[in-house]
C-alpha cells in the first residue's frame, strides 16, 4: 500500500516503486535532502540542550534550537549484549527487535535486501552514501548503500588514530558533498553517517580533553556503588569498564572523557554543517541526530546499556530539523523503527510490507501529537518494561522482581513503589499492557519463571575486571 504523501511546505512528494523508479529531474529536486548523524552510546541528555549544563555542544545545540526534540525514543531490545547491533538494524529494516534478520540466530537469515532502507531511499531517486564505525552493525544493510565507507580505526592501532575518528568522518563527508556539486548530481542524498563515538574507548583529541577537569563533573541523582539486585545482566563487558563498588573518582573520570568525545563531535558535525551551507544545501536538508542505545555511566550502580532504566540502555536522544518541521519539543513515544517510514514518506517511497515502525511525520508537521500510546521494551531473557505517558513497570523474571515508578515525580526512578499496596491495581494493569505488547512484537518469554534464582549477587573479586578500559 502506498504511503500517504508528506504535507512539507516547499515539497511535493510521489510515491514511487521499490523496485525502481523513473522520477524525473523536476520531481527529484523537490525532493529533500536527508542527513542522518547516528551516534554510539549516547544517553538521551548527552547535549547542552538536552539539560546537561556541563557539555559544550554548541552545533547540534542549534539542532535542538531550530527543530523538534522528542523526549522519549527508544531503541526496543535486545537479545544480546551488544544491544547496537539489534538496534541499527531496526534502523534499517523497520522491524521490531524479534523479527529483524538474524533475531533466530540463523546467520543465514539475512533478510531481503530490497527492503532494507538504503534500498527503499535509492529506489526513491536518491543518491545514498554511508560512513560509520566497523562492528556492531548491520553489514547487510550497510553494504546496500551506493557507496558505504567502513572507518576501522577504533580497537585497533596505532591508538593515535582513536581520538580522529570524527575528524576521518567529517573529512569524508565533506569531500562526498564537494563531489557532487562538481559532478553536477541532481539527486537527492541520503547520508547515514555512523560515528564510533561517545563509546568506549573514549579517546578524544586533546583540545576537546582539556575542556572538561572530572574534579567538576556532577554525579546522577542515582548513582550508587552497586545494583542493588542481579538483573540478569551484571557482569557483562560494559560493566566491567567500572570497579566494584563504583567510585565517584572513576565515574567522574569516565564521564569526562564521554562528554569530551561528544563535544569532538559536535565540533566535526559544525564542519559538515558548514559545507551543506556552503554549498547550497542547507535549506533544503532535514538533519537526524540521533543514538543507537543509552548508557548507565553509574546510574543505579550500571555503567553498560544492558538494562531497561529510563538514563539506561535503551532510551536515546533524537531530534529532527529542516524545511517544514516545526519546533519545539515531543513527549510522544517512538521508536528508532519509525525513522525508517519517517524516510520512506519524507521520499515518497513505498514502504515495504513487514515494515512496523510508524511513520511520526505527522508530528513533525504538526498534524499530530502521538503515534502509540504506551511504548515496550526488553533484554534478553531477563527484563520487560512497559510504560505509558507517567507510569513505567520493569520486570524481572528470573528473579522475581518488579518495579513500579512514577516518572512525572521520579524521573531518574529512585522510589520503586511496587511494594506498595495501593500500587498493585497500577501494576496489574501495566503489566496486561506489557503481555498485550509482548504479544503483538511476537516476545514469547515468560514473565515469570518457575524456579527463579535469588536476587541477591556478589560482585567479582576485585581485579578481576577484564573490560578493555581507556588508556588516559
Amino acid at each position: 500500500m502506498l504511503c500517504k504523501i508528506v504535507n512539507i511546505a516547499a515539497f511535493a512528494f510521489t510515491g514511487l516503486s521499490i523496485t525502481g523508479y523513473n522520477t524525473s529531474q523536476a520531481q527529484v529536486r523537490k525532493l529533500p535532502n536527508i542527513l542522518h548523524i547516528h551516534a554510539d552510546d549516547h544517553r538521551p541528555d548527552g547535549l547542552h540542550a538536552l539539560g546537561n549544563p556541563l557539555l559544550i555542544t554548541p552545533n547540534l545545540d542549534l539542532l535542538v534550537a531550530g527543530g523538534i526534540t522528542f523526549t522519549h525514543c527508544y531503541t526496543m531490545g535486545s537479545m544480546i549484549g551488544g544491544v547496537c547491533v539489534p538496534s541499527r538494524t531496526m534502523l534499517l529494516t523497520g522491524r521490531s527487535w524479534q523479527r529483524i534478520p538474524g533475531a533466530s540466530g540463523e546467520a543465514s537469515n539475512a533478510g531481503d535486501p530490497k527492503t532494507f532502507l538504503p534500498r527503499v531511499m535509492a529506489a526513491a531517486g536518491y543518491q545514498t552514501w554511508h560512513m560509520g564505525k566497523k562492528g556492531n552493525g548491520f553489514p547487510a544493510g550497510l553494504k546496500e548503500f551506493e557507496t558505504s565507507i567502513i572507518d576501522d580505526a577504533r580497537g585497533h592501532t596505532p591508538s593515535d588514530d582513536l581520538p580522529h575518528c570524527c575528524q576521518r568522518l567529517a573529512d569524508s563527508t565533506i569531500v562526498f558533498l564537494k563531489g557532487r556539486k562538481t559532478g553536477n548530481e541532481t539527486r537527492p542524498f541520503y547520508i547515514y553517517i555512523a560515528p564510533p563515538v561517545p563509546h568506549d574507548p573514549r579517546s578524544a583529541e586533546p583540545q576537546f580533553k582539556k575542556l572538561y577537569d572530572p574534579a567538576k563533573i556532577t554525579l546522577s541523582p542515582a548513582f550508587l556503588p552497586y545494583h542493588p539486585f542481579d538483573n540478569g545482566e551484571m557482569t557483562v563487558r560494559d560493566e566491567k569498564l567500572a570497579p566494584w563498588p563504583r567510585t565517584p573518582e572513576d565515574t567522574k573520570q569516565q564521564i569526562a572523557d564521554y562528554y569530551s568525545c561528544i563535544t569532538g563531535l559536535d565540533h566535526h558535525i559544525g564542519r559538515i554543517f558548514a559545507e551543506l551551507k556552503a554549498s547550497g544545501q542547507w535549506d533544503n536538508t532535514i538533519i537526524i541526530f540521533s543514538g543507537d542505545n543509552g548508557l548507565s555511566l553509574g546510574d543505579h550502580g550500571l555503567f553498560g546499556k544492558q538494562n531497561l532504566y529510563e538514563f539506561g540502555g535503551m532510551h536515546v536522544p533524537l531530534v529532527i530539523a529542516g524545511p517544514g518541521i516545526i519546533k519545539g519539543k515531543s513527549e510522544a513515544l517512538v521508536y528508532l523503527m519509525d525513522l525508517f517510514p519517517t524516510f520512506a514518506e519524507f521520499a515518497g517511497a513505498r514502504i515495504p510490507s513487514g515494515v512496523e515502525g510508524k511513520s511520526i511525520v505527522p508530528i513533525l508537521n504538526g498534524k499530530g501529537k502521538r503515534v502509540r500510546k504506551v511504548l515496550y521494551t526488553a533484554y534478553r531473557d531477563c527484563q520487560r518494561s512497559i510504560r505509558n505517558d507517567r507510569w513505567k513497570l520493569i520486570r524481572y523474571p528470573l528473579v522475581d522482581r518488579t518495579q513500579l515508578f512514577d516518572l512525572k515525580t521520579d524521573p531518574h526512578e529512585l522510589n520503586n513503589l511496587a511494594g506498595k499496596t495501593e500500587y498493585l491495581s497500577k501494576i496489574s494493569e501495566l503489566t496486561a499492557l506489557l503481555k498485550k505488547e509482548m504479544k503483538c512484537y511476537a516476545d514469547t518469554f515468560p514473565l515469570e519463571v518457575a524456579n527463579p534464582k535469588p536476587a541477591e549477587w556478589t560482585p567479582p573479586p576485585k581485579g578481576s575486571q577484564s573490560g578493555k578500559r581507556q588508556v588516559k
